[in-house]
């Protein structure tokens, strides 16, 4: 006579074997996603992050990457995080469709391509310059149907401006076709930015001699960290490995060059799981921003921070996935300032706004430094910009 077999048992042993069905169902083996992109603060006297306008300028991006609300909205858009450039590799033998979503932690997207099915907060919104701080804002972007296409003749949209977005098709990622409300649209990434006040997972404080000291205030080791600074044509970098817990670096001596430190970036992305060619991408993309004047530290965000801050959902899911996010934290040292107040003394507009974007914030902590000078600084930086205008109208 058979054994019983009990009804529990009998649906104990069926759930089990859905629930193994539907994980197969949502798991793609032969599908693999890359993630490269870059995450920028400035580090304030107390070592954290400051309050700053991650956009003052003109947009670097080509034409048809699509913006919230309008091209210039983030022009003003207070925060302590600008989101640069990540973009989503997709590899698979054959064709295989996929649903993508990123969600933001106190952030919102700001730009992107492909066009996305779903926008939060909605694009048609107009967020004021303080609206991160002042409202819990949790952004996120999906595109309900990528298509990765490994045997398509592509043909990826060009126009003439932002030379380095095309750098990132360097690679041997499958293209992809995006189903969006005008069409289908192909490019070789899922591309997106953003701006967040999150608090970036490490401090840095600068002694008046120079040196660094950092701390990592994430839970996960920082895998690796670098001390990049630029003067002129001379530029230096100090590699200071794994970042545990405390760490003091000196300033490096300025006998580098371009080509050590982009093989040593590369060696460092590829570990982090990256490869050869993606490395490569990313550092072409950000060459003419990441090595500018100024001191700043690079470091490898931890993944569980970066799963944190921005999930990332693929379905179905792929057999792997890698994140590298690279932390640029920029630094106001004494030589920086020295520099900058010979700037202001010369009146210099050119070797001003070689500090770009950051010059706000450099000057906000002169200021606070030294409030005696406040009144000077101001005046300096009016009659710099004046001696500017007659360049202007000729």
């Amino acid at each position: 006579m058979p054994p019983t077999v009990s009804r529990f048992a009998v649906l104990a042993l069926l759930t089990l074997a859905l629930s193994a069905t539907f994980s197969a169902q949502n798991v793609t083996s032969d599908l693999t996603v890359h993630e490269w992109g870059t995450f920028t603060s400035i580090a304030g006297r107390d070592g954290q992050a400051v309050k700053w306008s991650p956009l003052n300028g003109s947009t670097d991006l080509p034409g048809f990457v699509q913006h919230f609300h309008s091209g210039d909205f983030k022009v003003g858009l207070r925060g302590t995080v600008r989101m640069e450039t990540p973009v989503l590799y997709f590899y698979s033998p054959h064709a295989a469709t996929v649903s993508v979503k990123v969600k933001f932690s106190k952030g919102v997207f700001t730009e992107w391509y492909p066009g996305a099915s779903h926008i939060e907060p909605d694009p048609q919104y107009f967020l004021d310059p303080k609206a991160l701080f002042e409202r819990r804002i949790r952004g996120s972007i999906a595109w309900d149907s990528v298509t990765v296409s490994p045997n398509l003749v592509a043909s990826f949209p060009h126009d003439h401006q932002g030379k380095q977005y095309y750098a990132a098709r360097e690679t041997s990622a499958a293209p992809l076709v995006v189903k969006t409300e005008t069409g289908n649209q192909q490019e070789k990434f899922l591309f997106y930015r953003g701006v967040s006040t999150f608090p970036p997972p490490v401090s840095a404080t600068v002694s008046p001699e120079g040196a660094l000291h950092l701390t990592n205030l994430a839970p996960d080791e920082i895998p690796s960290v670098i001390l990049f600074e630029r003067r002129g044509d001379k530029l230096g970098y100090r590699l200071g490995g794994a970042l545990p817990g405390e760490m003091s670096l000196d300033p490096p001596e300025l006998t580098s060059t371009f080509e050590s430190l982009s093989r040593d970036l590369e060696d460092i992305l590829t570990s982090q799981g990256l490869y050869p060619d993606e490395a490569r991408a990313m550092i072409a993309t950000w060459r003419e921003s990441w090595f500018e004047e100024g001191s700043r530290l690079f470091y490898i965000v931890p993944p569980g921070f970066v799963n944190t801050i921005l999930p990332l959902t693929i379905n179905p899911a792929p057999s792997e996935t890698a994140r590298v996010f690279v932390g640029r934290l920029e630094l106001v040292t004494p030589t920086t300032t020295q520099a900058v107040e010979k700037i202001l003394a010369t009146h210099d507009v050119a070797a001003l706004q070689k500090y770009n974007r950051f010059l706000e914030p450099i000057l906000d902590q002169m200021k606070a430094a030294n409030p005696a000078k406040a009144p000077q600084i101001e005046k300096d930086l009016e009659l710099t910009y004046a001696a500017q205008m007659p360049r202007l109208s000729e």
